[in-house]
């Protein structure tokens, strides 16, 4: 991977961070992914993928105080998230590693919450990319139940497990978190009115005996279609994306 990186303002100027110029870019999707986590201060946060930490961080500019531990497979990635941390004044533990053979530090935790943002693409049934950085992030070679499991393990008692995934790979995520986690919740993600969801945000509760839930459809962009230059999105997303707010499955939502 090339050593050459842009910077990027995340959260309306809240965080400032550096990423590959070429190669896996985080965009809105980890962005979506932490405003969906029901965190609150003092609690333990563990992210599976992390990246460059977008997902981590724009949690920690939401919710203070968080004790925050990351795992990234690709070393110049997980070495760019630390970088991002001591930009950003962030306070996490950062390893490098697989997630199927976990550093012992991470074993002998049991964390509040898990997120992950896993490889969206099946590798056997897809083009691999061009840059190398790229094809592990998006493409999938730990299978998705061994993402489920890993999160399931390292969750506490009560614990939430979050997601957010293609929504094509919806049956194979709750497969997979069958039997580990329940009170499931599932979000779509609905780019516009009319159009089919194409991504999902899923939540699992470790021990939770609650029925199983799907919510109305997250509507990310303003209109039918794409008509004029600038960003169409809703007000609940842009302040998402540009205030670093909440984004509840509904607005009534109660924890469960």
């Amino acid at each position: 991977m090339t050593d050459a990186v842009t910077e990027n303002a995340f959260l309306g100027g809240q965080l400032s961070l550096v990423q590959p110029k070429k190669g896996y870019r985080a965009g809105v999707d980890p962005v979506l992914l932490a405003a969906s986590v029901p965190a609150k201060s003092g609690q333990s946060v563990l992210e599976l993928g992390c990246g460059i930490g977008a997902a981590s961080f724009c949690l920690a500019a939401r919710v203070p105080g968080l004790q925050l531990a990351a795992i990234e497979i690709q070393p110049r990635y997980a070495e760019l998230a630390r970088e991002n941390a001591a930009r950003n004044g962030i306070e996490i533990d950062i390893f490098d590693g697989d997630l199927l053979a976990l550093p012992e530090p991470l074993r002998q935790i049991q964390f509040d919450h898990v997120i992950a943002n896993p490889p969206y693409f099946d590798r056997e049934a897809s083009t691999a990319a061009v840059d190398l950085g790229r094809e592990v992030a998006m493409g999938e070679a730990t299978p998705l139940a061994d993402w489920v499991t890993t999160a399931a393990r390292r969750l506490r008692q009560g614990g939430y497990a979050s997601f957010i995934h293609r929504t094509e790979r919806l049956p194979d995520l709750l497969s997979a978190m069958s039997g580990l986690l329940g009170s499931v919740q599932v979000a779509p993600l609905q780019a516009r009115e009319g159009r089919a969801s194409g991504l999902v945000l899923v939540r699992g509760r470790k021990g939770g005996r609650a029925d199983f839930r799907l919510h109305a459809p997250i509507l990310m962009h303003l209109g039918a279609r794409h008509e004029a230059d600038g960003e169409s999105y809703t007000p609940q997303i842009r302040a998402v994306l540009r205030d670093g707010a909440p984004l509840p499955f509904e607005t009534s939502a109660k924890t469960i």
